[in-house]
C-alpha cells in the first residue's frame, strides 16, 4: 500500500511499526482509516480512494 501511495501521489508514507494490531492511515492529523475503527483491514484501492478525496478538496 505505501508503494501505491507513493506513486499515485508523489509522497513518501511514513510506516510506524505499531502493537495490538493497529493499523491506522493519517494525513496530516486527519485519520483518514482506521482497522480498530472498522474491525477489518481496508479494501484494495480503499485507503486511496479515501486519499484521492482529501487531496482533491
Amino acid at each position: 500500500m505505501a508503494d501505491e501511495i507513493e506513486q499515485q501521489y508523489n509522497v513518501r508514507p511514513e510506516l510506524i511499526k505499531g502493537r495490538g494490531g493497529v493499523f491506522e492511515v493519517m494525513l496530516g492529523e486527519e485519520l483518514i482509516y482506521s482497522k480498530k475503527m472498522t474491525g477489518r483491514f481496508p479494501e484494495a484501492g480503499e485507503v486511496e480512494k479515501s486519499l484521492t478525496g482529501k487531496l482533491s478538496a
